[in-house]
């Protein structure tokens, strides 16, 4: 028995001694830890992952985030960027032509954003030139030059175009490009419908150019009192502050000639009878009867001259009674621009680069392109010319009728016809 107990003591204080030691070397041992040993400056990786990341191509410069949690599950966050794999010589003379091409189209597209930069910079001069000579400051008077829009008589305003889905106010002046931009008007309302295909016209050119000067044709201001009544006024304010107002100009002088051109140049039946045969009677000396028709009166040789054309504009009686027909009224007297702000002001001389830039500034450049037409071929160069018989004090008293619209636009004065 004393044996036996002595036995089971030792057994006791050995088992003792050796739980001791476990306690003491226990960090050397490492514990039951189920995975291999790591670097202690790293995480430990999963095995499936661990081989999962060695499969996929060298993350060379990947950021890679474990959190080990106390049931020893392992999340992860990866954001792995391959290593681009070097190519061959011809490879990389491919992209480094690449890589150019594509600086290329970007100084292009940086050029293309400047460009309407450049355009609006000179639109604001127009804007501004407009401004100063309404106010005064260039000490031109003219009629009408104070007055308001309210004050305006609605017989005034029928050649402002309004495009209600578009919210567009077109004011047209005849001799400057206005068949074209009527066509553009009639495609953006489709106002008219095309015979051939029974649907409105989508493309400018294919509208017939006697039929966009039909007035039924276009909604104008002129029309607002017999559509709205009495709201037409408040409704005209509405759309001048928020549609894209715009006209175009043309030299004031320049469209004189040309408007003398296209309707006493040719026998014109209408232009004969209301304007010709009275010039004719006033200022031709012609003794008898006139030929009927304009056809008559062109195989007889007897036409309007330019001179008495001219004669005819400075005629008091003609200017008391506002005999101005549309194509040679004065600009400021068809589009008031010191009454009308308009977003917009185009020229003549600078018909495509302008067209393009403001069917851009609308959002419609994507619905329709100005026609390229042929243009008219009246030139400044041709004002000499066309002036050399009429007399300097009947040039001066023109320019004076028409000094409005030569400050308003920006248009110098005509020097070479003047002295």
């Amino acid at each position: 028995m004393g044996m036996w107990r002595g036995l089971r003591v030792a057994f006791l204080l050995g088992s003792l001694f050796m739980i001791l030691l476990i306690i003491v070397y226990w960090d050397d041992v490492g514990g039951f830890n189920l995975y291999p040993l790591q670097d202690p400056k790293h995480e430990s990786l999963s095995s499936d992952f661990a081989t999962e990341l060695s499969l996929s191509p060298s993350p060379t410069r990947a950021q890679i985030t474990f959190t080990t949690t106390t049931t020893g599950t392992i999340t992860s966050s990866t954001n792995l960027i391959p290593e681009k794999p070097r190519g061959s010589a011809e490879e990389e003379v491919r992209e480094d032509k690449q890589e150019h091409m594509r600086e290329e189209t970007r100084v292009e597209e940086k050029s293309q954003r400047s460009q309407p930069y450049l355009d609006d910079r000179e639109q604001d001069v127009r804007k501004q030139r407009i401004m100063d000579v309404c106010s005064g400051d260039d000490g031109v008077e003219f009629p009408g030059r104070t007055r308001a829009f309210e004050q305006v008589p609605n017989r005034e305003l029928d050649h402002l175009i309004v495009d209600d889905k578009h919210q567009i106010i077109y004011c047209y002046v005849p001799k400057v490009a206005c068949t074209n931009w009527k066509r553009v008007m009639v495609v953006l309302s489709q106002s008219l419908i095309s015979p051939s295909t029974g649907k409105p016209y989508t493309d400018p050119e294919a509208v017939p150019p006697d039929l966009v000067h039909n007035s039924s044709l276009h909604l104008t201001f002129a029309k607002f009192w017999r559509n709205y009544g009495s709201l037409s006024r408040h409704l005209m304010a509405l759309k001048l502050q928020h549609y894209t107002k715009f006209l175009f100009v043309r030299d004031p002088f320049v469209r004189l000639i040309s408007a003398f051109r296209n309707k006493f140049g040719r026998p014109n039946e209408d232009f004969y009878k209301q304007f010709g045969s009275v010039m004719l009677r006033r200022y031709g000396n012609v003794s008898g009867s006139l030929p009927e028709t304009a056809a008559e009166a062109f195989a007889a040789g007897i036409k309007p001259t330019f001179e008495q054309f001219i004669a005819y504009l400075l005629d008091p009686e003609t200017e008391r009674k506002k005999i101005f027909n549309e194509h040679w009224r004065q600009v400021y007297r068809l589009c008031h621009p010191c009454q009308v702000k308009y977003d917009f002001i185009g020229r003549l001389e600078t018909l495509e680069t302008d067209a393009e830039h403001l069917l851009k500034l609308m959002r419609v450049d994507h619905l329709v392109r100005f026609p390229s037409g042929s243009r008219n071929l009246t030139a400044t160069s041709w004002e000499r010319d066309w002036f050399a018989q009429i007399p300097l004090t009947t040039r001066r008293e023109l320019y004076k009728l028409y000094e409005p619209d030569f400050k308003l636009f920006g248009y110098p004065k005509p020097d070479s016809v003047l002295h």
